[in-house]
């Protein structure tokens, strides 16, 4: 079982969830889950499809936004925030650690035009450090702010 921690409003990361979780995330009032682990990362995590059928099944929306071993990229960026923009309550995201969630967020956040040091704050209280991907979040808040 995996801790669910909030980042900020509307936005929770984990580590690997299993299909079971997705009760426990529902109430914690989740409506959306998104899966940023790319399915056969490592032989023992449970696939996408299963987490899947189990958010189906629990009336939660479902997405996947795998970030494999090349990064983050626009179009990553604008899914996740294509996914807060439209969810009607927290979204929980997931990887192995909680920290590609957390990173792919905080660019979410950059892009937005966001505070970059608010941003690592509020990702730092909950454990996690955005400094890898702070030179991108820059020039993604360089452009907002354009």
């Amino acid at each position: 079982m995996s801790d669910f921690k909030p980042i900020a409003a509307g936005f929770l990361a984990a580590g690997q969830i299993e299909p079971a979780d997705i009760a426990r995330a529902k109430q914690a009032g989740v409506v959306a889950v998104v899966n940023n682990r790319p399915d056969g990362e490592v032989p023992d995590q449970p696939p996408g499809d299963a987490i899947r059928a189990a958010a189906d099944q629990a009336g939660l929306s479902y997405t996947a936004i795998p970030i494999g071993p090349n990064g983050f990229g626009l179009e990553d960026v604008e899914a996740l925030a294509s996914v807060l923009d439209t969810a009607d309550g927290p979204v929980l995201g997931f990887c192995r650690t909680g920290t590609r969630s957390t990173l792919l967020w905080a660019l979410v956040q950059a892009h937005r035009g966001r505070d970059l040091d608010e941003v690592a704050g509020e990702a730092a209280k909950a454990g996690y450090d955005v400094s890898p991907v702070r030179p991108a979040m820059e020039q993604l808040a360089a452009r907002a702010r354009s």
